[in-house]
C-alpha cells in the first residue's frame, strides 16, 4: 500500500493527515501552536515553532504507522496565506513572522497606492493594497525596523520555510505568491514594476514553481519520514481548501469557516472584474484560479465569544440551545468586526457590534446571533459573485460551520442554496494529500483525483419561510456598517 501526507500549517494548529490510495485518511495529528499580540491590531508567530510542531506531528505519524515508512510516496503543504518570514543571506529567520490577521499596515497600504497607483495595482495584481497582505508588512518592517530590513535578502510565507527547513530547497508556489501584491497575475511572474515603484530588487522575490511541482525530497531525518519521499510545493490553506472538497471546475463553490471566512469560487481565467472587492488568486490546480470574499473574523468571532463568556465550556454544549432561537435571534444582530473586515469592506478599523440588545435576551440569543452574523458576512460575498453572472445553488461547507447541523441549515437559509456536507471533511489537509497524490502520478487529474477520493454525505435545502425572514434581516445587517464607519474611526485612538 502507498500512502501521501497532507501537512496543514494553521494559525491555532499544524495539522497533519496520512492517506491511502483510496482516500482514506488512516491517521492524523494535530499540534497547537500560540499566537503572540503585542499590541492591538498586531498578529505574530515564531516560524521555528511551526517547525518544531510540524516535526513532532510528522514523527508521531511515523512512529505510529504499521508500515514502513518507504510506503509514504509523497507529502505536500497548506498553509495560512500572506504571512511575512524575512530571511537573511543563510536563510536563517530575521524577526517574527507578521501574519495574515496582522492590520499594522494601513500606512503603508496607501504608500502603495501612492507609488503604484490603485487602478495599476488592480489591473497587474487583480486586488487591492489591504492590511493583511504581504507587501504592506515589508514596507512596514522597511520603515520601522530599518536593521531587520537590511538583514533581508529575500522573504518567503509561512509553509515555504516550513517546506525549506525539510527539504533544504527554497520557493514560494503561485497560489501563495499571489496574495503578496507583487505577482503580476496575467503573466504569471513577479511584477518588475511594482517592486520598482516601492523600491524593492526583483531579487528580494524568491523563485516561483507550480504547486504540484515537486520540491525535493525529505531530509530532516528527524521527522521519522525516508529520504526518498517526494515533496510537493503546495498551495494556500484556501487554494488546497479548495483542492480538498472537489472545487475544481466550472459552478463550483466553497464556503469555509474557520478562524477567518471564506467563499470561494473555480474559475478557469482571471476575465472577471469585481472592482477590487473580491480576490483573484491562483489554484493549486494547473492553470486555474479562483475568486474569494473573505471574513476576518468568522469562527473566530465565535470562539471569542466562548472564550469571554463561557470559558471552559466545550462547543457542543455551548452551542446547545442555539436550534430553540428563532431566526433574527429575537431581534439581536451581530456583525463579525472584531478583527476588522475584509469583504466587501477592506477596512481595518471598523469593530464589531451587538444591535437590539435588550433585558429579555439569554446567552442562547447572543449565541445565534454571532453564528447568523458570520452567515450574513459570508452571503456579501455570495450576493456580490451573483450580481457578476455566477450561478451559485450548491456550496460545499466545510470547517466549524460544518460540525453543527443548526449552522448547515442555517447556511442554506440565508445563502438560498443547497449546502452539501462532506462525509470525510479534511479541507487544506486533505488538499495538500491530494496534491502529493498527483504529484506521484496516481491519477492523471486532481479532478479525478477527488472523483475517488470524495464523497457527500448530507444535503441541507432552504426552508422558503426561512429564506423570506433572513432576506429582510441581511437587508438590515448591510445598514450596520456604514452607521458605525464614522464611530470606530472614532474610537481608534482609545484602543491600547
Amino acid at each position: 500500500m502507498a500512502y501521501t501526507v497532507g501537512v496543514d500549517l494553521g494559525t491555532s494548529a499544524v495539522k497533519a493527515l496520512v492517506v491511502d490510495r483510496e482516500g482514506q485518511i488512516i491517521d492524523e495529528v494535530s499540534r497547537p501552536l500560540s499566537l503572540s499580540q503585542p499590541k492591538s491590531g498586531w498578529s505574530e508567530q515564531d516560524p521555528e515553532e511551526w517547525v518544531k510542531e510540524t516535526v513532532e506531528a510528522l514523527k508521531i505519524l511515523t512512529d505510529r504507522l504499521e508500515k514502513d515508512v518507504s510506503e509514504i510516496e509523497g507529502l505536500s503543504f497548506s498553509g495560512q496565506m500572506h504571512g511575512l518570514v524575512l530571511l537573511d543571506q543563510k536563510y536563517n529567520v530575521v524577526r517574527p513572522a507578521i501574519l495574515w490577521n496582522d492590520t499594522r499596515t494601513t500606512e503603508q497600504c496607501q504608500e502603495i497606492y501612492e507609488k503604484v497607483g490603485e487602478k495599476k495595482l488592480l489591473s497587474i495584481t487583480k486586488n487591492p493594497a489591504l492590511e493583511g497582505f504581504t507587501l504592506p508588512k515589508i514596507l512596514w518592517v522597511k520603515e520601522y525596523e530599518p536593521e531587520n530590513f537590511r538583514r533581508a535578502m529575500t522573504f518567503v510565507l509561512p509553509k515555504d520555510y516550513v517546506r525549506y527547513r525539510l527539504t533544504g530547497e527554497l520557493c514560494m508556489e503561485y497560489s501563495d505568491a499571489a496574495g503578496t501584491l507583487l505577482l503580476d497575475i496575467e503573466n504569471k511572474d513577479w511584477s518588475t514594476e511594482v517592486c520598482k515603484a516601492v523600491g524593492l530588487p526583483i531579487s528580494f522575490c524568491p523563485p516561483l514553481v507550480a504547486s504540484t511541482n515537486q520540491t525535493g525530497t525529505v531530509t530532516l531525518t528527524e521527522t521519522g519520514l525516508s529520504r526518498n519521499t517526494k515533496v510537493f510545493a503546495g498551495g494556500a490553506d484556501n487554494a488546497c481548501g479548495a483542492v480538498g472538497t472537489g472545487i475544481l471546475r466550472e459552478g463550483k463553490t466553497l464556503c469555509s469557516i474557520g478562524t477567518s471566512g471564506v467563499v470561494l469560487s473555480y474559475e478557469a481565467d482571471a476575465g472577471k472584474d469585481f472592482g477590487g472587492e473580491a480576490h483573484y488568486f491562483y489554484h493549486a490546480a494547473p492553470d486555474a484560479l479562483y475568486t474569494m470574499g473573505v471574513t476576518l473574523a468568522a469562527g473566530y468571532s465565535l470562539s471569542w465569544f466562548k472564550d469571554v463568556f463561557a470559558p471552559g465550556e466545550e462547543f457542543e454544549d455551548f452551542l446547545e440551545d442555539v436550534e430553540e432561537v428563532p431566526p433574527g435571534a429575537r431581534g439581536l444582530l451581530f456583525t463579525p468586526y472584531i478583527a476588522g473586515e475584509r469583504t466587501p469592506h477592506a477596512d481595518a478599523t471598523i469593530r464589531a457590534t451587538f444591535t437590539g440588545m435588550d433585558s429579555s435576551h439569554r446567552r442562547e440569543d447572543f449565541v445565534r446571533a454571532v453564528m447568523e452574523g458570520i452567515t450574513f458576512s459570508l452571503n456579501e460575498s455570495i450576493e456580490m459573485f451573483r450580481k457578476n453572472g455566477k450561478k451559485i445553488d450548491t456550496i460545499i461547507s466545510i470547517g466549524g460551520g460544518a460540525k453543527n447541523e443548526e449552522w448547515l441549515q442555517m447556511q442554506a437559509d440565508i445563502f438560498n442554496a443547497t449546502i452539501v456536507k462532506l462525509k470525510s471533511e479534511q479541507g487544506p489537509g486533505m488538499g495538500a494529500a491530494m496534491i502529493a497524490a498527483y504529484g506521484c502520478g496516481w491519477y492523471d487529474t486532481l479532478a479525478d483525483c477527488a472523483d475517488s477520493f470524495l464523497e457527500e454525505a448530507e444535503y441541507f435545502e432552504p426552508n422558503r419561510e426561512r429564506v423570506e425572514t433572513y432576506k429582510r434581516l441581511f437587508s438590515i445587517y448591510q445598514k450596520v456598517y456604514h452607521q458605525t464607519e464614522e464611530l470606530s474611526e472614532e474610537l481608534k485612538d482609545f484602543r491600547k
